[in-house]
């Protein structure tokens, strides 16, 4: 944290922001990456299918990466880099098909400019110049309200606002405010300006949720023929509360009779703050069978209330998975009833806590059937596997 803040650090800070911006623009250069430009999207997204010859489907999660935490600092930038890095590893080990950004891929509330999605960009980075495709679920704080640093306020008591020069560029906004960029526009901008992007904004009625969608993994020997369906629940936070509302499960229970009326197809599901059904189940000290994990060090933080997705998920036999982050001291798989609830693996050095990161891998085998996991870490080990199939 820092221990002091002036003007003129705010102001280097705004413009170093807009030089990130046009590093983004342009291919955002790094050492295990190659340049590649953010393209305005023309085309729809290209189907997720198992490879030819592959069998199998592997996914990456990456979970809490909380880009923009302390922004205003030295300490700040050094954590987004180190996480770009452990992003970089995990993807040149594993070399995924497609990866899920689980929330809380930014920390608003320590964003001092009206562009949020700035920052969000350079979390999707590593990802998009390796040609992979993703999709992401908000988290609560990525479009949290700006929280003013106490070190900011001068002995007048109100420190003073400094935005660039009307002759720069920023962001295609015209003032400078300190709000960050609601869900609504940051999923938007992550949509319109990446080809590579299978986020969806979700059906209006279940705004302010934003992230609510439905993606489906093909055959590799018929496009038409799903082998897994993947859900993407908004589990709240930041502008409205932390739950899954009444509204969300109706419309799952509802989306996945229309597409899976016999439950098949296998089904998983992600969002990002854990449901109380992971209070049940959770370990009470170390990481035992028939739990599989390698930390269990907080208790879980759950979402504030059950409004009937858990009673909805449970009585579907093709729902196999949920996975979500939020709890950073917590890597663990759990079996609840017929499915299995598990938290990824801290994958950002922004957030609290200073355990080893890494990310949650899933791999989707099309014949037979399984959904196999593990963590992959920063220093290239892996541990905790588990097939969350029967």
């Amino acid at each position: 944290m820092a221990n002091s803040f002036d003007n003129l650090t705010l102001l280097t800070f705004i413009n170093l922001c807009l030089h990130f911006q046009s590093i983004l623009t342009f291919g955002f250069d790094h050492p295990h990456q190659p340049q590649q430009s953010v393209t305005l999207r023309t085309t729809p997204e290209n189907d997720l299918r198992i490879r030819p010859g592959c069998g199998n489907f592997k996914i990456a999660l990456f979970a809490d990466l909380h880009f923009g935490e302390d922004a205003w600092t030295d300490w700040g930038p050094r954590q987004d880099m180190n996480s770009v890095n452990v992003m970089s590893t995990v993807l040149d080990h594993e070399t995924p098909d497609f990866v899920v950004y689980l929330g809380d891929v930014i920390t608003a509330n320590n964003i001092a400019i009206a562009n949020a999605s700035l920052y969000w960009d350079q979390a999707i980075s590593p990802t998009r110049a390796r040609g992979i495709p993703w999709a992401s679920v908000f988290g609560n704080h990525d479009d949290a309200p700006f929280q003013w640093p106490l070190e900011w306020f001068s002995a007048p008591g109100i420190p003073q606002l400094h935005c660039p020069s009307s002759n720069i560029s920023y962001a295609g906004e015209e003032e400078c405010d300190f709000r960050g960029t609601g869900r609504v526009e940051l999923m938007k901008k992550e949509i319109d300006f990446n080809m590579l992007s299978h986020s969806k904004k979700g059906p209006k009625h279940l705004w302010p949720s934003i992230s609510n969608y439905v993606l489906q993994v093909s055959s590799s020997k018929d496009p038409q023929m799903a082998v897994l369906y993947m859900y993407f629940l908004d589990s709240g936070g930041g502008s409205y509360p932390e739950v899954i509302s009444s509204a969300q499960a109706e419309w799952f229970q509802r989306r996945s009779q229309e597409i899976n009326p016999d439950s098949r197809v296998p089904e998983i599901v992600f969002w990002h703050i854990p449901s109380k059904a992971y209070k049940k189940v959770a370990p009470k000290s170390r990481v035992h069978r028939p739990c599989v994990g390698s930390i269990n060090k907080e208790s879980v933080a759950a979402q504030e209330a059950e409004t009937g997705i858990m009673k909805i998920l449970v009585k579907r036999s093709s729902v196999k998975a949920v996975f979500v982050g939020h709890n950073h001291g917590l890597d663990w798989c759990c079996p609840y009833r017929k499915l299995w609830l598990c938290f990824a693996r801290h994958t950002g050095y922004g957030g609290y806590g200073n355990w080893a990161r890494g990310a949650r891998i899933l791999e989707i085998t099309e014949q037979p059937f399984s959904i196999k996991s593990w963590i992959r870490m920063e220093d290239g080990s892996v541990h905790s596997e588990v097939i969350l199939t029967s």
